[in-house]
């Protein structure tokens, strides 16, 4: 089983059905809180160790951009999973920063350039091919604080001009993490008091949060405002902050163990974030519950209802998170039951989804471009798949545990950006993944 880097723009993974999935295994810190909380440490000016990284191809490329753009980046002897950032003496002058084309999450850098260059430009973000997911509100944010934005095809333009004072107060028209977190750190680095309305409170968001109060920022929570006062005296000391586990990989092998009726724990992740899958999962009569610090699945209990899941990817607190619908997805093609599916987040996401499903026989009716419904149980037929998007991928190796036959899995770049180590997590649950070179 090649695993060296040198083979694996050519790897495929195959997936081949085989025993309910039991044991422990721990997910790794999550992508999509380590990329903001990365540029949170960079927002902050000061010496930053950053623990629990996950090592996908996203994070690797973010930390590279921080390096070209003047902090240094230690990793300390035998903790692979820390980071120490640091803000340099050196100052470059409008670092080039290419590989922010490659990832969407490289705006949230603009506001450490902002205080560290008075300006940034970056290429438009890259990222998942799931739709349109335009920055014009983000270019609000930084005009909300004076900053100005330019826009043309390469990329765009912000620059931070004369200082203002006051309390900076703006409405979202819509719950955006993104928007968010870049009025959050962009009030981090001009020292503002900040009134946010409509903010989006995902566990990724309330991780910067948690970690600005841990160095004397008072923030105030509701469903409908955010507030954030700096600090009363200015801190300089080194500060310890930890990616929480990865609440999308742990919701994802909750799939699979379910999919196949087994029995196993997920450690590593707060119960408290996947409440919303814990509650799928029961729907579908799964016995499923979240602790402290675990998912437990107990499917060999399974007793399907033919209750219709309603699988609504929502931005509100404490809602269903969009990246649970894909293995959702693959799960409840076979169990009993009429079951929705809508995803508007990402509006090109099922139109990757929904044809690789249909590669392994999976019979989908798409409603609407971003709404679609399925009745299982389905019985599947491994062939060959493509990983369009991160969780796409993810989904069809979820399908492929219960598929007929050997189901190949290609496009494991995408894949990786999210997961370092997918395949072997589901291997240490004992299924048969392996990655193999064609």
């Amino acid at each position: 089983m090649p695993t060296s880097t040198s083979t694996r723009a050519a790897e495929v993974i195959a997936v081949r059905p085989g025993p309910p999935l039991t044991g422990t295994v721990t997910v790794d810190g999550s992508k999509n809180a380590a990329l903001p909380l990365l540029a949170a440490a960079g927002a902050l000016g000061r010496p930053v160790r950053l623990g629990n990284i996950p090592a996908n191809t996203d994070v690797k490329i973010l930390l590279a951009l921080l390096e070209q753009a003047g902090w240094h980046v230690a990793r300390p002897v035998g903790e692979q999973t820390t980071a120490v950032l640091m803000p340099t003496e050196s100052r470059h002058t409008h670092p080039e920063l290419p590989q922010a084309a490659h990832i969407r999450a490289s705006y949230y850098l603009v506001p450490a350039l902002l205080a560290r260059h008075g300006e940034a430009r970056l290429p438009w973000p890259g990222g998942c091919r799931i739709g349109a997911r335009g920055m014009d509100l983000h270019f609000k944010v930084y005009e909300a604080f004076g900053d100005r934005s330019a826009q043309d095809d390469p990329g765009y333009r912000i620059e931070a001009v004369t200082p203002r004072t006051g309390t900076v107060s703006l409405v979202l028209p819509f719950r955006s993490r993104g928007a968010t977190v870049a009025a959050v750190l962009r009030a981090v680095t001009t020292g503002r008091p900040l009134q946010l309305g409509e903010p989006n409170l995902s566990p990724e968001v309330l991780s910067v949060l948690d970690a600005l109060r841990s160095v004397g920022w008072e923030t105030q929570i509701s469903a409908h405002l955010l507030t954030l006062s700096p600090p009363s005296v200015g801190q300089k000391d080194a500060v310890v902050w930890q990616v929480p586990g990865d609440k999308i990989e742990a919701g994802t092998l909750a799939c699979a163990i379910a999919a196949t009726r087994g029995t196993a724990r997920v450690n590593g992740v707060h119960g408290k974030d996947v409440t919303p899958l814990v509650t799928a999962l029961r729907r579908l009569g799964i016995p499923a519950s979240a602790e402290d610090n675990a998912l437990r699945v107990h499917a060999q209990d399974t007793r399907p209802t033919s209750r219709p899941l309603r699988a609504i990817a929502t931005l509100s607190p404490g809602g269903l998170d969009a990246d649970f619908e894909p293995p959702l997805m693959a799960l409840a093609l076979g169990l009993p039951g009429t079951h929705l599916f809508a995803d508007a987040i990402n509006p090109g996401r099922h139109g990757n989804l929904l044809p690789q499903l249909a590669r392994l026989g999976a019979e989908i009716e798409e409603i609407a471009p971003t709404e679609c419904r399925l009745t299982g149980p389905q019985q599947l037929t491994g062939a060959g798949v493509e990983a369009t998007d991160i969780r796409t991928g993810s989904a069809l190796m979820v399908a492929g545990l219960t598929a007929r036959g050997v189901t190949t899995v290609g496009g494991l770049d995408q894949l990786r950006r999210g997961h370092a180590d997918l395949p072997g997590k589901l291997r240490a649950l004992g299924a048969d993944v392996c990655e193999v070179t064609p």
